[in-house]
């Protein structure tokens, strides 16, 4: 797995989505009770940015249709949506916030 830097954590306010990209994917930071998630930030449901969207109770909702996306499965725990997202192993050295959207062969 190769990971790469996206952000520092002091740059993540706590519930706060953050959208970056790496590699041409497009992610949504997200830090919350106590921890860093890293989300794909587009919704399998209606194509448009999750991190545009509130975080409660480890979850992000999609601002267009409601729809929440567990930050450490990709599950949807709501309609419409029905495909889950991907998320992104994370880890944090020092301030730095890594994240690694490759997978392993």
């Amino acid at each position: 797995m190769s990971y790469v830097r996206v952000a520092a954590l002091s740059e993540l306010a706590e519930d706060t989505p953050k959208r970056v990209e790496i590699d041409g994917t497009p992610v949504s930071l997200v830090r919350t009770e106590g921890e860093v998630f890293a989300i794909n930030d587009i919704c399998s449901h209606a194509n448009v940015s999750l991190s545009e969207g509130e975080v409660e109770d480890c979850s992000i909702e999609c601002w267009l249709h409601g729809s929440s996306f567990d930050l450490r499965t990709g599950k949807p725990s709501g309609l419409p949506a029905t495909r889950p997202v991907p998320v992104y192993p994370v880890k944090i050295e020092g301030d730095d916030v890594l994240v690694s959207v490759t997978q392993e062969s």
